[in-house]
């Protein structure tokens, strides 16, 4: 059944592209970032993905002899797998001139320096998403698919909210759900954790949320008393 739903993903996430792209095909602007966007799907997508799942026994045995806590590596790993795909996105950013764009005209991430973008724009916002799971996951026992699926939900909500992106729904159900996936295959099932009943459900959404505004709180008193702030790496593209 669960690859049943993720062939069901995977063919609107084609098709779903496909149309956009030939929608857009005479804009040498949209068309830019539309390959720029089918670099991710391949490289982030269809080749990190298939590693993940085809591998997964592998990175758990890796997981598992690494010491440590769980909460802590499980945290850590999701961090490195953000990493690693805004690392493929911001690439595709600076490739604008092989899509045929300039720099700062097409992209798909705020900037084209990478500590700019992990560091005010993405991996950043994405900490307290992490710290809620392992919270979850010490409580509940969600699977590494259930995971991928209700991650892969509050990226895309987070996604419609700040840039109306929901048409391509496909696309950031796999991006942020493959952060959670692998990791969460990888913790142990023996950790004490209750079974999932459908009223854990809305937690899934709540926790990120709340973990996220804790953030917000945080930074802005941080900001209020003048400590130091995390600096300017590069020029933002959003804001431009």
């Amino acid at each position: 059944m669960q690859r049943f739903f993720i062939k069901i993903l995977a063919g609107w996430l084609i098709l779903s592209s496909f149309v956009i792209t030939l929608l857009n095909f005479n804009n040498e602007i949209g068309r830019a970032r539309l390959f720029m966007a089918w670099g991710l799907i391949l490289i982030w997508v269809v080749l990190g993905g298939y590693i993940m799942y085809k591998y997964k026994d592998t990175f758990k045995s890796i997981f598992e002899k690494i010491p440590g806590k769980w909460t802590i590596k499980f945290f850590l790993f999701c961090v490195v797998l953000a990493l690693i795909e805004e690392a493929v996105a911001t690439l595709l950013t600076n490739m604008a001139p092989v899509f045929g764009a300039q720099i700062g005209e097409a992209y798909i991430t705020a900037s084209t320096n990478f500590l700019q973008v992990v560091l005010h724009h993405s991996v950043i916002i994405f900490l307290p998403f992490f710290i809620a799971w392992v919270w979850l996951l010490k409580r509940y026992d969600f699977s590494a698919n259930q995971a991928f699926w209700f991650f892969g939900i509050t990226g895309t909500l987070a996604e419609a909210v700040s840039f109306g992106n929901i048409a391509e729904f496909g696309l950031w159900i796999f991006v942020y759900g493959l952060m959670i996936y692998l990791p969460t295959y990888c913790i142990p099932k023996d950790r004490g954790a209750k079974p999932v009943r459908i009223w854990h459900y809305p937690l899934v959404i709540v926790a990120p949320i709340f973990f996220l505004l804790c953030l917000f709180v945080l930074a802005s008193l941080w900001k209020g008393i003048g400590l130091p702030t995390i600096p300017n790496f590069g020029t933002d593209l959003i804001n431009r």
